[in-house]
């Protein structure tokens, strides 16, 4: 079996749901081979790009070696002037590398000219032309040695966000030409978000054998089991779900950070739940949390396993019984996920005892600076209690992420300015800030109750556009971001902090590197 993570997400840390499916073989004794493509095909393409007579392609290209070999020591992370030149010459080469296919190509970034990740015709397409692709060069060499090498019965792609989409139809289109007979699998988390909108008819069926929703493990046992027809270990009990996670093929020492990244998940949906337009809820994925006692062990046994520098916890929030778990039982190693603002944040003492338990960021989805939207949103936050607890975590010693989301149904200019009041108070409390425009999810309870007009076309969009009920769209909002909310003295500051591109997956390596 060969489990491929595609091009192109941020090249930061192993993919997470491809380790856990990794766990899952591993625990039946399934030979696999596990391929990062993503990782591979990006330095694949840096490493071969072709000169170009600006001068900054050529500085960039000369300076190379030296950009990737920065991004792997805590140096960078201590000046961002420089850790900002690195990134941005490794961006500028993609971006040359990709123009002779007519590509919009970057560290985090893949669009093709003419082509739309959201329409199924469009990935059909990708898939009929695989040269197209600007990783073509790298993929068809590599595809087809893995194959002589290890000839895998199934070949499994976990596709999770739009930037990889047209990239994994390629390949699939690829591996379809050359190996017709080759059982294909496609699963992750954009999968699930497909396979479960509004009357889902599979576009794919002659292409991709096996379509996955949802968390992959069982399934891909189960294909396996089909294919192979050998029974699965005595080691599996009816109901298990649940496999430490495996990261031992991975290129550990290959990816951009100074040190190897640990990404852990502790549940999925969200413990939450109640917030208008969740994609958790609207999806039907329901809140399944390992038990507290089984992640302080998995993470005790993984950083023994592959002693990583940082725990990356996946979750969409890390529920309050949890964090104190971990601030009894610590992994012994710094770690930074998603929080909700809480009663218990708002407490010192459990913010100084998740210090020393090693959190070094909570990313804080706030939202809004407005009581009323907050409500409206069913977010269940109490302005009161977020100023209290981004108090608290800051004399802890515990940097913030917070995100806010901007144009709302029930955001007007009054409610916005709200919002940048209160990030201006609380300016000393923040260390980085994410500021989004809303959409409107294709399903969700409320979105019946908005006038909608199409915006996002293709029959895969996730989101469609609408008419605000107050007026406040999208062009407002952005002018009230560019010429106000981000010129402001306090806010500028905070937001020239992000690193470009890796964002909040790389603030809390500048944060270590204090």
């Amino acid at each position: 079996m060969l489990l491929i993570h595609p091009p192109v997400s941020k090249p930061c840390e192993p993919p997470a749901g491809i380790g856990k499916l990794c766990g899952a073989l591993n625990h039946h004794g399934i030979k696999h081979t596990v391929l990062d493509a993503n990782l591979e095909g990006l330095l694949y393409v840096l490493k071969n790009s072709k000169t170009s007579p600006d001068t900054w392609t050529r500085r960039a290209f000369r300076h190379l070696s030296d950009h990737l070999a920065s991004l792997k020591t805590r140096d960078a992370y201590r000046n961002l002037d420089r850790y900002r030149r690195a990134v941005k010459d490794l961006n500028h080469l993609l971006e040359r590398a990709g123009l002779p296919v007519g590509a919009r190509l970057g560290l985090a970034n893949y669009e093709a000219n003419g082509l739309s990740p959201a329409r199924s015709g469009d990935l059909l397409r990708a898939a009929e032309n695989p040269e197209g692709s600007p990783f073509h060069p790298y993929f068809q060499k590599r595809l087809l040695e893995l194959l002589e090498e290890k000839q895998p019965s199934v070949v499994g792609f976990s596709l999770n966000y739009l930037s990889q989409a047209l990239t994994t139809f390629a390949m699939i289109g690829f591996l379809r030409q050359e190996c017709p007979g080759l059982a294909l699998a496609l699963g992750g988390g954009l999968i699930t978000s497909w396979m479960r909108r509004p009357a889902w008819q599979n576009p794919f069926s002659g292409l991709v054998d096996h379509l996955i929703a949802g968390p992959g493990e069982k399934s891909l046992l189960s294909i396996y089991e089909a294919r192979s027809g050998i029974r699965r270990g005595s080691g599996h009990r009816s109901g298990e779900d649940h496999w430490i996670p495996d990261y031992d093929s991975f290129p550990m020492e290959d990816y951009f950070s100074p040190g190897p990244i640990l990404p852990y998940s502790a549940s999925s949906g969200c413990y939450w739940g109640r917030c208008a337009f969740c994609p958790e809820r609207a999806e039907g994925n329901p809140y399944l949390p390992i038990s507290a006692k089984k992640v302080i062990s998995d993470l005790h046994v993984l950083v023994r396993r592959g002693k990583p520098i940082l725990i990356h916890l996946l979750d969409n929030a890390i529920p309050p019984a949890l964090m104190k778990a971990i601030s009894e039982n610590p992994p012994a190693l710094p770690w930074y996920g998603f929080a909700r603002i809480t009663h218990p944040l708002a407490d010192l003492d459990f913010c100084m005892a998740l210090k020393r338990s090693g959190c070094v960021m909570l990313q804080i989805g706030l939202e809004s600076g407005d009581q009323a939207v907050l409500d409206r949103m069913q977010k269940g936050v109490d302005l009161g209690e977020a100023s209290l607890a981004l108090k608290a975590l800051r004399k802890a010693g515990i940097a913030t992420y917070v995100y806010l989301l901007f144009g709302t149904p029930w955001e007007t200019l009054t409610e916005a300015e709200r919002t940048l009041e209160f990030t201006v108070k609380h300016h000393d409390e923040i260390g980085f800030l994410n500021l989004a425009l809303f959409n409107l999810p294709v399903r969700s309870q409320e979105s019946s109750e908005i006038e909608t007009e199409s915006f996002y076309e293709g029959d895969l969009s996730l989101y469609t556009g609408f008419r605000h009920p107050h007026g406040w769209d999208r062009k407002l909002v952005r002018q009230f971001l560019d010429k106000e909310f981000k010129r402001h003295p306090a806010i500028a500051p905070i937001l020239r902090r992000d690193p470009p591109v890796f964002t909040s997956n790389h603030a809390s390596l500048f944060v270590l590197s204090r």
